[in-house]
């Protein structure tokens, strides 16, 4: 394993990261807070608990894997995408280095972005709601592993897209609507039997449950099912970028 390499590729993308603190990192924070001002204030005021916590708490691990979600799939897909773009992926690819050290760099990279994305609403949190995170290494751990995997499918589309445009396509068009309808704002314990059944087909709920779980102790679904669903969405993840590099999909055109 080529350290050196990694470790290259990893402070490339973390120096790109923080030549751009204000998109990068203000910006989700912002917003977040906005969330906090409109759901917690307008709607938490007509809902006084959800599952025995108040509304403003309920939302923040929501809240916070609606931004780690995003911000990991677009820093890792615009970072292996701007090599494509400007023709240095072929230096890359040249260089004596495998695909897992690449991956590695970009990937942690990304993944580390938003992990500290994550950190950072959550401390922001505290100044709206009163917060107590029941299990606080399964909080962290559930955090990490929701940044590598989706930093992971963050390579993949930055492999695919073959413009900017595409970058965004699978963050604001699909993973977006699958957090705000995976129980990110409610549980979905609140909805018909029905839409309980078609929304356990939503990958999203059993991390966001997950996550929530670790501050309230409260789940919607077991833990160990969503331990198994990310640890499953990372290896097919893993899987395809094997497969990509295998065959130099997208990369060797």
């Amino acid at each position: 394993m080529n350290f050196g390499a990694i470790w290259t590729i990893y402070i490339f993308e973390m120096r790109r990261f923080f030549r751009t603190i204000t998109q990068s990192l203000v910006s989700p924070v912002l917003s977040t807070s906005l969330y906090f001002i409109v759901f917690g204030a307008a709607i938490g005021s007509r809902i006084d608990e959800v599952e025995g916590v108040s509304y403003g708490a309920f939302i923040v691990p929501g809240l916070i894997m609606l931004s780690v979600m995003t911000q990991a799939t677009s820093n890792a897909s615009f970072g292996i995408y701007f090599p494509k773009f400007i023709g240095t992926i072929y230096e890359l690819l040249s260089a004596p280095i495998n695909f897992l050290e690449v991956v590695a760099g970009y990937v942690g990279a990304a993944a580390t972005k938003a992990l500290f994305i994550g950190v950072v609403i959550l401390i922001t949190a505290f100044f709206f709601v009163d917060i107590q995170i029941a299990h606080p290494l399964a909080m962290m751990l559930f955090l990490v592993l929701t940044c590598i995997s989706f930093a992971l499918l963050g390579f993949i589309i930055g492999i695919w897209a073959d413009n900017f445009e595409k970058l965004q396509l699978i963050p604001l068009l699909v993973i977006t609507p699958l957090v705000f309808l995976g129980g990110s704002f409610y549980s979905i314990t609140m909805l018909p039997p029905v839409w309980q059944t078609i929304t356990l087909f939503n990958p999203v709920v059993y991390l966001i449950s997950g996550f929530r779980w670790s501050f309230f102790g409260e789940a919607d679904v077991a833990i160990g099912v969503s331990l198994f669903a990310i640890a499953l969405f990372t290896g097919v993840c893993l899987a395809i970028i094997w497969w990509i590099f295998r065959t130099g999909w997208r990369i060797r055109q």
